[in-house]
């Protein structure tokens, strides 16, 4: 994993962010939240659809490395303050949790980026835009947990960056059906986001920046 901890003014100053993102991409695949003990309360609704998710997100995942698409994820360290992200992988994947099954399945690999955040917003007081820009990255893939709030917090603050946004059905999950469904349209409606399933996603399109949204 490479990491992208120091605070965003200190990385602005410098090209190559000091050797640490070395790749350059149209778009970005981002994995919110995936690592999550989901020991809250909810957690227990969130665990089969979460689960259901994973499974697609980890086939998206391979075709966006396919691509050359890099992946980030972006957590938060669930009140593990102390903690960095591979303790909270390695929390999640050990002690017992809800979510040791979705850990395994889309468990952080060497080339991945992380990036914590304190609240729900992927972009809130976080360095993701910073290494989003030096990435290059004008399209992002969202896809993770809960679609009605982490997901939907992120996108609106990606649509405010001018960011073009795809949000795969399949790969985002809410504590119901219902919820989730309507976190999507609203994507849909406001946010000008595709919300076609994984699957359907051309990847190759989007990675050749030649997948271009309608509003």
């Amino acid at each position: 994993m490479r990491w992208i901890t120091a605070p965003g003014f200190f990385l602005m100053a410098n090209s190559d962010l000091h050797g640490n993102a070395p790749d350059s991409a149209v778009a970005a695949l981002l994995l919110i939240d995936v690592i999550n003990d989901l020991e809250f309360d909810g957690g227990e609704l969130l665990l089969p659809h979460a689960l259901r998710a994973a499974e697609c997100i980890r086939g998206l995942k391979e075709r966006a490395a396919e691509a050359g698409l890099p992946a980030i994820y972006v957590n938060d360290n669930f009140g593990r303050w102390r903690s960095d992200f591979r303790e909270v992988v390695e929390h999640t994947l050990h002690d017992g949790v809800r979510g040791a099954e979705i850990a395994r399945l889309l468990q952080p690999e060497e080339a991945d980026y992380f990036v914590l955040k304190p609240k729900h917003s992927a972009f809130f007081a976080t360095t993701l835009q910073t290494l989003l820009q030096h990435l290059g990255v004008k399209k992002l893939i969202l896809t993770g947990f809960a679609g009605d709030i982490c997901i939907l917090l992120s996108a609106a603050d990606a649509y405010m960056r001018d960011y073009e946004l795809y949000v795969p059905r399949d790969c985002i999950a809410s504590e119901t059906p219902q919820q989730n469904e309507e976190a999507l349209a609203y994507m849909e409606r406001v946010l000008s986001a595709e919300t076609t399933s994984g699957e359907s996603l051309d990847i190759a399109a989007i990675a050749a920046g030649e997948a271009d949204l309608t509003t």
